[in-house]
């Protein structure tokens, strides 16, 4: 098949055999078994998921055999946004769901690749062993129910070991990728105070080295409720005055008391682990997600979406900054072993991730839009590679028809391509393929279990065939339990819930068609999305405007329909003695690189009169972008609306100029 394709051009089709295959047929015989249910289609089973909350959150806790200590007296005790309680009264605990049992101890759990050292591969057993000694260590650091423990770490085994002794002892958990630098850091670990902070002292990214140890020191004197850091010794860096991880879980195996982990039992929505925003309007928000929901909607997902079972084996490169990384390490609750990368996703060249994936077997390949399409204009030729592959899934931004037709003219018309939207909010998908439904290009396949989603006009009434506001009606158990430091619920409202009381607005612009498939469009706010990783300008604007020679600062990003990382531009307004020439601009690009990441610097640095803004002194982020894309400015915004009304002037000019 050619590696073109049109939209809406059916690329795969289930199999004959898919109610047997597939976890997610097996749930439906499970319901006809168990429960008297049938279903003719998915889109009848979807119906009944989000019509009876209950009936089918409770078959997921059936099904996949959740452990509770206590069981719980009611579902769904409150349905109400925000707010939703469920499973009252169930205590488990999701570090316990994640290491399998005694059959599972020599099973390859983990497959921990990396730029930095030699390949780390762990069993279930040797996987619970760290974490038993690792729950030993926090706990003689006096980390308790309700502490929280952060690491400034890869994508790495012991990452996940530190995650799941954290939970296991009922404290919280929130990580923090080693690209990001120190202000991005601390402006995410402040707000949680954290007791303990683990640390890598440095990485190698390609053929680069990099030393952390300057980050490290500013990141420990921004968190003053630390009581201690302790170094995993990543590669040769050191970091000074830090406990040593090998030395404390070999002492913890020492002392002869280390059998099987302990799990501390908490509520269904005990604080699990908090995620972070992009920070678009100030500091990012801290999204608490709690064990039950998390562990609930990860089965279900990576189950009946991924359809992964114990024989599988998932790769899906991702930083512990966002959420694709929870979704992987939680692929361990199907028993399917995961591998874990750290360093440049394209170095030495974009083959590498396939030829890991051949190296250890992978089933479920995940590939970002951008990197799908960056192999096939590279012309990458996988046809003599012997892989396993049975799904690619795909997330983070659209993924342009011409990515279906690569993936299938390279791996076949076997493998399904699963293509999903979701986000850090709910940390798993709203909309995505799954095994039941055929996939066609351009387009995902329909709405994910138990996930309300529709499409919103300006007034709240649902369409179809048109673009609109994503929106979800009905409570999921991995709603966030609240925003960190949110005591009364004001900012989790203002959050989810401006529009329309009681519907959650996730932000997203999507286009549903009556069968239930759906295209994604992009944001509807300012966040950026630069290669499937969300930015937020208020990042940028805290770097570049306290540089002496900035006085202020605007930034947009135009997506490249093609599915690569588009254009980021970042607008200056400049003091009075500086001139922005190449010594200024790469000062900007360094400091934005060294402050936040690499993903941060602009493709563009262009000088501009003033920064557009409202009477409110809100900058105009999005009418600007609009203009680049070619809209007019009265289009966009009315001059009465602007405190300066000439303010888009410059803006217009720019666009016409690139236009040309």
């Amino acid at each position: 098949m050619s590696a073109t394709i049109a939209s809406g051009e059916v690329t795969w089709t289930p199999p004959a055999d898919v109610r047997r295959s597939t976890e997610i047929g097996r749930f439906l015989g499970w319901l006809e078994q168990r429960r008297g249910l049938t279903f003719d289609d998915y889109e009848a089973l979807w119906r009944w998921s989000i019509d009876d909350l209950a009936g089918f959150w409770s078959a997921i806790w059936e099904f996949f055999g959740v452990v509770s200590h206590t069981p719980y007296d009611t579902v769904l005790a409150d349905d109400s946004m925000p707010g939703a309680r469920w499973f009252a009264g169930a205590t488990l605990n999701y570090a316990e769901h994640m290491l399998g049992t005694a059959e599972d101890t020599d099973t390859v759990a983990i497959l921990g690749r990396s730029q930095t050292r030699d390949d780390v591969d762990l069993t279930f057993g040797q996987l619970r062993d760290q974490v038993a000694r690792a729950r030993k260590v926090l706990q003689d650091l006096g980390v308790g129910r309700g502490d929280r423990v952060v690491g400034y770490l890869p994508n790495i085994p012991e990452t996940l070991v530190a995650f799941l002794a954290t939970a296991g002892l009922g404290a919280t958990w929130a990580s923090c990728a080693t690209e990001f630098g120190a202000r991005s850091v601390v402006d995410r670990f402040g707000q949680v105070e954290p007791v303990v902070l683990l640390v890598a002292g440095g990485y190698r990214y390609g053929q680069k080295d990099i030393d952390l140890s300057e980050r490290i020191r500013d990141i420990r004197a921004g968190l003053p409720t630390v009581r201690a850091v302790i170094d995993i010794e990543y590669g040769p860096w050191r970091v000074a005055d830090a406990l040593s991880w090998s030395a404390l879980l070999d002492e913890a195996g020492s002392s002869g008391d280390i059998g099987e982990p302990q799990f501390d039992p908490v509520p269904f929505d005990h604080p699990l682990v908090v995620l972070f925003s992009s920070g678009t309007t100030g500091k990012p928000k801290a999204i608490v997600h709690g064990h039950g929901g998390i562990l609930l909607e990860h089965l279900k997902n990576n189950a009946l979406s991924w359809d992964l079972q114990p024989s599988d084996r998932i790769l899906w490169f991702s930083t512990t900054a966002w959420m694709m990384w929870n979704a992987l390490v939680s692929s361990l609750l199907t028993r399917a072993g995961i591998v874990m990368l750290d360093g440049d996703p394209t170095y030495p060249d974009l083959g590498w991730q396939w030829r890991i994936a051949e190296e250890v077997g992978v089933t479920l390949m995940g590939a970002a839009p951008g990197y799908i399409m960056a192999c096939r204009a590279a012309g990458l030729d996988l046809s003599q590679a012997d892989l396993k592959i049975r799904m690619v899934a795909s997330a983070g931004s659209p993924l342009p028809p011409e990515g279906y037709a690569w993936i299938r003219s390279q791996l076949g018309p076997e493998v399904m391509l699963n293509v999903g939207s979701g986000g850090t909010d709910v940390c798993s998908g709203i909309v995505q393929n799954n095994p039941l439904l055929p996939v066609s290009a351009g387009q995902i396949s329909g709405r994910a279990l138990g996930v309300a989603a529709f499409a919103f006009d300006d007034d709240g009434r649902e369409i179809v065939d048109t673009p609109g506001e994503l929106v979800i009606t009905r409570p999921m158990p991995s709603m966030p339990v609240g925003l960190w430091g949110d005591t009364d619920g004001t900012r989790m409202g203002e959050t989810y819930f401006d529009r329309w009381p009681g519907v959650w607005r996730h932000g997203d612009w999507i286009t549903f068609a009556p069968d239930g498939s759906c295209v994604v469009s992009g944001r509807s706010d300012a966040t950026l999305n630069r290669g499937g990783v969300r930015l937020g300008t208020a990042e940028f604007y805290r770097v570049v405007e306290e540089l002496p020679t900035v006085q202020d600062s605007l930034v947009v990003h135009l997506e490249d329909p093609a599915g690569g990382n588009g254009r980021l531009i970042l607008f200056v307004v400049l003091a009075d003695s500086a001139t922005l020439d190449e010594t200024l601009r790469k000062s900007i690009a360094s400091e934005l690189r060294t402050a936040l990441s690499p993903r941060h610097v602009p493709d563009d640095i262009v000088e501009v009169d003033l920064v557009p803004r409202n009477r409110t002194g809100k900058k105009l982020e999005i009418p600007v972008k609009r203009i680049l894309q070619g809209a007019r400015p009265d289009q966009v915004a009315s001059k009465d609306s602007l405190a300066v009304p000439t303010a888009l002037d410059a803006y217009t000019a720019f666009a016409e100029q690139v236009q040309r």
